[in-house]
């Protein structure tokens, strides 16, 4: 399956293309390339509205802005969501539900890869639009599709019984 039409599917039928994307075998450079994917997506979601700020807020150039934004999205980012989904993986193991590592990371990452392109949204609003309720609805927006599509992967991995742990 095509990872953009896979995005589409996700706002429509999660559960099911979230089950896909796990599979059955233990693939992790596939969760790696997942959350890469997404946070390349949303570091150039970021790009108008460094640009605006750039452009009225002279005190800082572009390129350090820019520079700011890669080692956050791009470095910074995939390091917290991996121990972000390790600290869910022993909440998981508290409440008595066994999960392998793999499933949770790629519920995780494939949720912030679907809500991806509403993050471009947000980026291009703050880019043209600028602060303002807009902005704020469409970034309400974004976030509140993350957790969703976050929500919905972990019950699923929560309700699965896992063959390996990992």
């Amino acid at each position: 399956m095509s990872i953009v039409l896979d995005i589409v599917r996700t706002y429509r039928t999660p559960r099911e293309v979230i089950a896909r994307r796990i599979g059955e075998d233990v693939r992790e450079d596939r969760a790696l390339a997942v959350l890469m994917g997404a946070c390349v997506l949303i570091f150039v979601a970021q790009w108008p509205r460094l640009a605006r700020t750039a452009h009225f807020d002279t005190d800082v150039g572009f390129d350090a802005l820019l520079a700011g934004a890669l080692f956050a999205w791009l470095f910074l980012a995939p390091l917290l969501l991996y121990v972000l989904s390790m600290f869910v993986q022993v909440a998981f193991k508290l409440i008595g539900r066994t999960a392998n590592g793999y499933s949770v990371r790629m519920a995780m990452f494939w949720g912030l890869l679907a809500a991806a392109p509403l993050f471009l949204l947000t980026g291009l609003t703050g880019g043209f639009v600028g602060p303002g309720p807009a902005l704020n609805l469409v970034g309400g927006l974004a976030f509140v599709t993350l957790i969703v599509f976050w929500i919905t992967g972990l019950a699923l991995v929560a309700q699965r019984r896992p063959e390996t742990e990992s």
